[in-house]
């Protein structure tokens, strides 16, 4: 099991290059990646996102890629804006009658001027990159793997605590079918004393409407689903791929029974235990929000 929260960082240098890049990934339903390259590197987009989805299933991902050129970098001019500037200058010189040259200087001198020469990357530096990204995950899925192993260790607790509740459960709810009986026929007698007549109780009828409201209220069925969700639960955890859906499935199921164990039942002692273990399955909930 591995969390979605983790940072990683991988770098590479070579004689002609230099490339250094940092994954930071935080939870998300998916997986989401955040990649902004420059129009040199965008070439190597597919490149990147193959590799990471290979690694990674969910969680968003940030990626920042820096690198250096130590070779001579070749410039070219921006000839539509030097192109622009000149007819400029000419026409100002014609409006306004005035005399001179452009300056070179000046010239030199515009923003975007002189502009990178565009060149194909080269098989090194591609190389350079898949390794320095290859050592980022590597060191990301450690982290990762570190705080999976804290997450299990918080979630293994939660899971302890829901199962110290199920035998009070269990114990209290084998006398929910006599609490049912006593409480009706307490209610039929303070009935009938308010009145006069004489209506002779028919015990063949009360008894089925007894069963008919303790089975109502039976909740074996719920508490047995519980602790079959709990041992799934704990086998999900030890597994490394799709953890963090099938246990927020699962977290969904358990809170379900709880609410039908709280609501088909009217014994106080059953009712707290209920609440407590709805109040541990949501700080679980909050806890698989961060699995894989």
């Amino acid at each position: 099991m591995k969390s979605m929260t983790g940072f990683g960082r991988g770098a590479v240098t070579e004689e002609t290059f230099a490339v250094s890049v940092d994954l930071k990934t935080v939870n998300n339903r998916f997986l989401d990646l955040a990649l902004k390259l420059s129009n040199e590197l965008q070439p190597l987009e597919p490149v990147i996102k193959k590799l990471i989805g290979g690694r990674l299933s969910r969680g968003r991902v940030d990626v920042s890629l820096q690198y250096d050129r130590t070779t001579e970098i070749n410039y070219e001019l921006n000839r539509p804006l030097i192109a622009g500037y000149l007819a400029a200058i000419r026409n100002m010189q014609d409006e306004f009658a005035l005399s001179g040259e452009p300056d070179l200087n000046v010239i030199a001198r515009l923003p975007n001027v002189l502009l990178p020469k565009k060149e194909d990357l080269d098989d090194d530096f591609v190389a350079g990159v898949e390794k320095a990204l290859t050592a980022a995950l590597e060191d990301l899925e450690k982290m990762r793997e570190n705080e999976g192993r804290m997450l299990k260790n918080e979630l293994e607790m939660r899971l302890n605590e829901i199962e110290k509740r199920l035998p009070v459960i269990i114990k209290e709810s084998a006398t929910v079918g006599e609490e049912h009986c006593q409480r009706l026929v307490k209610r039929i007698g303070e009935m009938l004393a308010k009145t006069d007549s004489q209506i002779e109780i028919d015990q063949s009828r009360l008894a089925q409407e007894i069963a008919y409201i303790a089975d109502r209220a039976d909740i074996s069925e719920e508490i047995a689903r519980l602790q079959s969700h709990l041992e799934h639960f704990r086998t999900i955890m030890n597994e490394d791929k799709e953890v963090g859906k099938r246990l927020d499935f699962l977290t969904q199921e358990l809170n379900r029974e709880a609410n039908t164990i709280t609501s088909k039942t009217n014994n106080m002692t059953v009712k707290e235990n209920a609440l407590e273990i709805k109040g541990e399955i949501e700080k679980i909930r909050e806890q698989v929000q961060n699995v894989e």
